[in-house]
């Protein structure tokens, strides 16, 4: 063994046990051991920073921004507000979220797929009056299976394709993974629904429902538009679709006045605003769904006119604020600060008058619809404070089909190997812009960039240890550990040790280590190196066991009330069923 390659192996034994350790934020552990391997010189000083240029790199980045759009222009709600139901069974519950979350994450980043479904299970369980727990880790692991199903599911197969060109002079393309990642991941979400959930410890005490219960019900107003299909409705024909999207509707405002009396018998006319009461997401919701417009006579023009796109924000209103004491109408805040006042938040207290002409009280909570380049502006114009961000945002429902044709010309472009991906995605990032489906600040608050580092970093110091010989090194001591064994069992090795480190490092870092093993293995086989590619992308995106091993488990943790001990119980023998259905398909379609 060389001095460098001993360098290498502690630099990597290092960075494994700095992330085991949890003391250090992975992109920061891996940032400081690549610039440790300049200074030792294992890293040429000249393409030490070549990772955050490298087509892996830009293609992560690329499908986050992607997947905001979609969720922007309304693409996912398109499919779960039909879809999910709280009257549901368990089991059919959890067979259906993991089918959309599957079939999302094959097409989408599978974090972007879990953050996009997870509030939709979280309010369904509220619905259902059960815990999170049940339902989160079956929609987590469906996520990250889907994700095996093609080249931008998941970060460990932009890595490999990207290995393979590197090595073989040509990528694994879109849809290359789907033979083995698709059926494997049918056959895992199959399991997971028909009972692996059933293996979930019990979850009583209900720690993620104390989460969704922390968010706050606005009493607000949307306008129903002409042609709406309210139109010419009762009220309280309207109230099961309100319902299913977690919506109470209070009252109905007419000409600028409440109506009260018999309301519920009143027929729904155009220009009428529907007083409502719900958290600001399920406001959305029920807005996107129905076709429903902000009442605010400036509304139209906001949407028009704000090219740096729309966002909501939650304020609380101090003594001394300009706003207390006043109404948003009469300090003019929609025509002063292009702002509209969604709703407001009192306490449990009911509100009589139009949420715009209501006299705001110290105390209140208002959720404001402002231009995203404005809102710290607005915020101090008003005098409020701001709440904790949590991520709200507005549908633009008018432009869910456009964002889908872009994104399915852009796959389609690069499956028929018309465009690179990298520059697909790229057009198709530059589209959403251009349309303002989104935002020129929306492109970096959406870059997960601790990824980027930590891809940036790993994959220079993975190409300097398959320079220096380690990874044939350690592909040569696996070969000879399985030697005289048939290939079936060699993948197998290769899988579980694959798997292993997956459970317990990032996911991305063991695709950058495992992917080049594999293909050295291959080579000192004398056999093609595709179906070991193929068995390290499938392992490396089957992180069960534990809550660090994937993202998506790091997620549902808190909100689902789970241990670290309780994902082993459903991931193992999920594990076990990934193996024993991958490798006959591998050996089935990518022939040794």
């Amino acid at each position: 063994m060389t001095g460098e390659q001993i360098t290498l192996f502690a630099l990597f034994g290092a960075v494994f046990g700095l992330l085991l350790w949890g003391r250090f934020r992975y992109d920061l552990v891996a940032f400081a051991a690549l610039l440790t391997g300049v200074v030792l010189g294992v890293v040429p000083s000249d393409r030490a920073f070549e990772g955050f240029g490298h087509p892996a790199t830009i293609v992560v980045a690329l499908v986050l921004v992607v997947s905001a759009g979609l969720v922007n222009s309304g693409a996912v709600l398109l499919i779960t507000r039909t879809l999910v139901s709280s009257t549901r069974g368990l089991g059919g519950h959890i067979a259906l979220m993991g089918g959309v979350g599957g079939l999302l994450s094959a097409f989408m980043n599978n974090v972007a797929a879990l953050a996009l479904l997870m509030p939709v299970d979280i309010q369904t369980a509220r619905k259902a009056g059960r815990v999170p727990g049940l339902t989160l880790m079956p929609l987590s692991f469906a996520t990250i299976l889907g994700g095996m199903a093609t080249l931008i599911g998941t970060p460990p197969n932009i890595i490999i394709a990207a290995v393979r060109g590197d090595a073989l002079g040509e990528p694994f393309r879109m849809f290359d993974f789907a033979p083995v990642g698709a059926l494997t991941a049918i056959a895992g979400l199959a399991f997971v629904a028909l009972g692996g959930w059933r293996l979930i410890p019990g979850t009583g005490d209900g720690a993620g429902a104390v989460q969704v219960g922390e968010m706050k019900n606005y009493i607000a107003e949307l306008t129903v538009p002409e042609g709406s299909k309210f139109v010419g409705l009762r009220v309280r024909e309207i109230e099961e679709a309100a319902l299913k999207a977690d919506v109470a509707i209070l009252g109905l405002v007419r000409g600028g006045k409440r109506l009260y009396g018999a309301q519920r018998l009143t027929k729904v006319e155009a220009e009428d605003a529907l007083v409502l009461e719900a958290v600001p997401d399920a406001l959305d919701e029920f807005r996107a769904s129905h076709g429903l417009v902000f009442s605010d006579e400036k509304r139209r023009e906001l949407l028009e006119d704000a090219g740096e796109g729309l966002g909501l924000i939650e304020v609380v209103v101090p003594a001394d604020a300009r706003i207390a004491g006043r109404s948003a109408h009469g300090i003019g805040l929609s025509w002063r600060q292009r702002t509209i006042l969604m709703g407001i938040s009192r306490q449990g207290k009911r509100i009589t008058s139009q949420v715009r002409k209501e006299e705001v009280k110290p105390g209140d909570i208002l959720l404001l619809l402002v231009p995203n380049d404005r809102a710290t502006e607005v915020t101090a114009w008003i005098g409020a404070l701001p709440l904790a961000d949590r991520g709200l945002a507005v549908t633009q429902d008018s432009k869910t089909w456009l964002a889908i044709g872009m994104f399915a010309a852009a796959v389609a472009a690069a499956s028929f190997g018309l465009v690179y991906l990298p520059v697909a995605l790229g057009l198709v990032v530059v589209g959403y812009v251009l349309t303002k489906i989104l935002s020129l600040s929306e492109l970096y608050t959406h870059i997960e960039w601790p990824v980027v580092v930590l891809l940036g970093s790993m994959i220079p110091l993975g190409a300097a240890l398959e320079a220096s010989g380690g990874t044939q090194m350690i592909a040569g001591a696996l070969v000879g550990l399985t030697e005289g064994w048939p290939a079936w069992a060699i993948l197998t090795v290769l899988m579980v040790v694959t798997m292993t480190l997956s459970d317990v490092l990032n996911n991305t870092a063991t695709a950058i280590v495992a992917a080049p093993i594999g293909i050295q293995m291959a080579n000192s086989l004398g056999v093609s190196a595709d179906p070991f590619l193929m068995a390290v992308a499938v392992a490396a995106s089957s992180a069960f066991l534990t809550p660090i091993g994937h993202k998506n488990n790091t997620l549902i943790l808190g909100p689902g009330g789970y241990s670290f001990g309780d994902y082993w119980r459903m991931g193992l023998p999920l594990e076990i069923l990934v193996v024993a259905v991958s490798i006959p398909l591998i050996l089935v379609f990518w022939p040794l």
